[in-house]
């Protein structure tokens, strides 16, 4: 009886000693993910980097510590900045940073600074204030790349032994008081009314020469069409005196003649001829025409070197 007992006693711690084994190796299970990284301590001691993937580690001795390693956005949180110009001028930023994967930087990262997120809030808020206190809030605004820049720049060097990279900085807003605000959009407004009035009077001005110079130019084309046509009239009225002095001058005198005396014998007029005198000259007197030769008269008369004509 007691034999069995003590065998039952005995399963009893085997079982005991067996859950707690497995309790114990259990609770040393750890997973990590790809976006992270875990420090290994014993007894409060650095030993190890954990990469992704299965990790046992002593429970009780050991523990980890997840560190992760993908990029973060902190808001810098908005804050108001005197700017050189003594306006206030209410700025916000966002920094994009993130941790190192190599070990020295997830090292750096637990070890050489207490808290590295509040940090660099505090850290962003103190340089915007350093970077926007030397300037007006004017070139703030138009400085925007410059600022962020600097501001870049800055939390690289302040932050470089805290195994961080900084991916970049910008300036989210500046916005200027209420009142200088509505200042400003009277003049942005009556800036941008005298861009457009100025505009409108270039295309007015543009409408205006154009009209002048199509107005000249047709002035030009009515005139030179009117001095070639003048001179086209001219050249054939010179064509048609040259042709007329050249073709039909002594015909046309001689037509004249001979329709003076036709016209002279129709009437039954009496026409005295002197000696040595061609009819044909005589009449031509009548008509007004120069004489003509005395070979030519004598074809056109055939008449006696003195008579009457009846």
């Amino acid at each position: 009886m007691h034999l069995q007992v003590a065998m039952t006693t005995t399963a009893w711690i085997l079982v005991a000693a067996a859950a707690i084994v497995l309790l114990y190796v259990f609770a040393g299970v750890r997973v990590v993910r790809p976006t992270s990284r875990g420090l290994v301590e014993r007894f409060g001691k650095y030993r190890r980097v954990a990469e992704p993937g299965f990790h046992w580690i002593a429970p009780i001795a050991d523990r980890l510590f997840l560190v992760n390693v993908t990029e973060v956005m902190m808001n810098a949180e908005r804050q108001e900045i005197i700017t050189s110009d003594k306006l206030n001028a209410r700025v916000d930023a966002q920094v994009y940073f993130k941790v190192k994967s190599d070990e020295d930087s997830l090292k750096s990262s637990q070890y050489n600074v207490f808290d590295y997120k509040v940090q660099m809030v505090n850290l962003a808020r103190t340089t915007l204030r350093n970077i926007i206190g030397t300037l007006t809030l004017k070139s703030a605004n138009s400085e925007r790349g410059k600022i962020n820049t600097a501001l870049q720049q800055t939390l690289r060097e302040e932050t470089q032994h805290w195994g961080i990279e900084i991916v970049r900085a910008e300036l989210k807003e500046i916005d200027p008081p209420q009142d200088v605000q509505e200042t400003m959009n009277k003049v942005v407004k009556a800036e941008n009314e005298k861009v457009a009035a100025v505009d409108f009077a270039t295309a007015t001005e543009t409408m205006a020469d154009g009209a002048r110079r199509a107005e000249i130019k047709r002035a030009e084309g009515v005139k030179q069409a009117k001095i070639l046509e003048a001179e086209g009239e001219a050249l054939a009225i010179q064509l048609v005196n040259e042709s007329a002095d050249r073709y039909f001058t002594g015909n046309a005198q001689l037509l004249r003649r001979l329709i003076t005396v036709e016209r002279s014998l129709q009437n039954n007029s009496k026409v005295v001829v002197p000696a040595g005198s061609e009819l044909v000259n005589i009449i031509g007197d009548i008509a007004g025409v120069l004489p003509i030769p005395a070979r030519i008269a004598r074809v056109a008369s055939r008449e006696p070197a003195e008579h009457v004509v009846q």
